[in-house]
């Protein structure tokens, strides 16, 4: 039998990551991950991994010490924690997808470096099939327009991919994926829905304060009491079911339905 050569020991640095590896059942090979991948796949816990600092603060030093063959890494970065990773000598595969392409990308790139490309397809497939499968249900329902945004100052627009899902999911996203925009830009699309899911935030995205703030309280959305505030992971971790939570809230359906999202409700 040929020695395997497939990483052994995994440091995990973001959520994504963690839940592509136990789509395609190499779990038990992270050694290290984030308390954010602990939120998303609470069976790491019982793994024994140890926890470290995430993508945006890598520490060499914890990095190290879990003695990885492999570091997983992925957007939003800061130079620093690059550096970080890099000066840990291990092997590191960085991760940025844009578009759901990209992502069935980093699925397919993952399962191949873990001997798993089967497993990797199979995941690929699940997920496209629920995206699917809520574009069905929504085929022909009035397209509510919904802005989403992943940071709030400066106020950023959610990646292009968060858009597709949008799309499949029967609304219309407003503004430009991915890129800075203002609270007068936003205000001028007059969105029927707005999404809060900012980076690294859990539920604690203040609605009330923002829509203040910005002078939001005409918009569409607001006077409706359609704002929300998702948890990034439901948007920024790449798996089937979490994709079809978001694509539940972008139907525009009653608000106990957008409360099974576990985001908050701007009251």
């Amino acid at each position: 039998m040929l020695p395997d050569y497939t990483p052994q020991r995994i440091v995990s640095l973001q959520p994504s990551a963690t839940v592509i590896l136990a789509a395609i059942g190499k779990l038990d090979r992270i050694v290290a991950c984030t308390k954010y991948c602990a939120d998303v796949c609470p069976e790491i816990r019982s793994h024994g991994a140890s926890m470290v600092a995430d993508s945006w603060t890598a520490s060499t030093d914890q990095i190290v010490a879990a003695k990885p063959d492999l570091v997983i890494a992925a957007v939003p970065y800061q130079e620093k924690a690059v550096t970080e990773i890099l000066k840990s000598g291990a092997r590191f595969l960085g991760l940025a997808p844009k578009t759901l392409a990209d992502i069935y990308t980093d699925v397919a790139t993952i399962a191949g470096i873990m001997g798993a490309l089967h497993r990797g397809e199979q995941a690929i497939q699940e997920m496209q099939r629920e995206i699917a499968s809520v574009r069905r249900q929504t085929d022909g329902v009035k397209r509510p327009r919904v802005f989403c945004e992943e940071w709030g100052k400066p106020l950023i627009s959610s990646q292009p991919w968060v858009a597709e899902l949008v799309e499949a999911a029967g609304g219309d996203f407003v503004c430009t994926p991915g890129k800075q925009t203002s609270a007068e830009a936003v205000f001028s699309e007059n969105p029927d829905v707005v999404v809060a899911a900012w980076c690294g935030a859990g539920d604690r995205v203040p609605l009330e304060k923002i829509i203040l703030d910005r002078g939001w309280e005409p918009m569409r959305a607001a006077k409706d009491g359609r704002v929300y505030c998702i948890r990034d992971e439901f948007l920024n971790t790449p798996r089937a079911h979490s994709h079809f939570r978001f694509a539940s809230l972008g139907r525009g359906h009653s608000s106990r339905r957008f409360s099974t999202t576990s985001g908050s409700k701007m009251h």
